[in-house]
């Protein structure tokens, strides 16, 4: 059944904070265009506010079915302020390219990005929290995580771990040449995208690692999505 605003099931309900005005031929709603972008991402924004004062935290996050999770230190302002129910603005975003229109005013970036809007909450049973931190370490490396010891007890109690649900949500997204005005086409200059590309570098050992530990096949995978 397709909900009041008339948005598709498989899509996420448009709402006041997050239906997309401005350029919103550029909005997507449909879940697989989130969760692709939520997907290829490694670092998030958390915003909220703590005592009348605007505050924003980057840090590391990943997703897991309906979900977005990042963690931090127990005792960050961020992760205090925002256990307790404090409303909170997420978002990712995704450099794909430069725009180089014949206009400096046209000039642009090809991206991909996502925003979503709710309250965390923090995950207090044990056995859930350390398969959450399982779900991270995969998602970065996957193998990785068999191969290490046991967080400890008092790694656990310092370390939270939120997570929020993905309701109020909308991605932007633009792909595609520059969009110049039509009197601006015949302009004697180059026009086009320069292209971005995320990639892991060739990876470089500790040097106090002791000798004799060969590099694990799992990073001759490892890829941005």
């Amino acid at each position: 059944m397709t909900p009041p605003d008339g948005t598709a099931p498989d899509a996420y309900a448009k709402t006041d904070r997050s239906r997309i005005r401005r350029n919103n031929v550029r909005a997507r709603y449909d879940r697989e265009a989130v969760h692709g972008v939520l997907d290829a991402g490694l670092m998030c924004h958390v915003a909220y506010v703590f005592d009348g004062q605007p505050y924003v935290t980057s840090t590391a996050y990943w997703r897991s079915g309906a979900y977005v999770y990042w963690h931090g230190s127990s005792a960050s302002r961020m992760i205090r302020r925002v256990g307790v129910g404090v409303p909170v603005c997420f978002s990712v975003a995704l450099l794909d390219g430069v725009v180089l229109a014949r206009s400096g005013f046209h000039h642009s970036f090809n991206y991909r990005s996502v925003v979503a809007y709710g309250t965390a909450e923090e995950i207090e049973d044990t056995d859930e929290k350390l398969h959450a931190l399982e779900a991270f370490t995969e998602r970065l490396v996957p193998g990785r995580w068999a191969e290490l010891r046991a967080p400890t007890e008092q790694e656990m109690k310092a370390t939270a771990v939120m997570r929020m649900e993905l309701r109020e949500v909308a991605a932007k997204i633009r792909q595609g040449p520059p969009s110049d005005d039509a009197e601006d086409m015949d302009a004697p200059v180059w026009a086009g995208v320069l292209p971005t590309h995320r990639a892991f570098g060739r990876p470089e050992a500790d040097p106090a690692m002791r000798q004799g530990i060969r590099e694990p096949d799992y990073l001759k995978h490892i890829r941005f999505d």
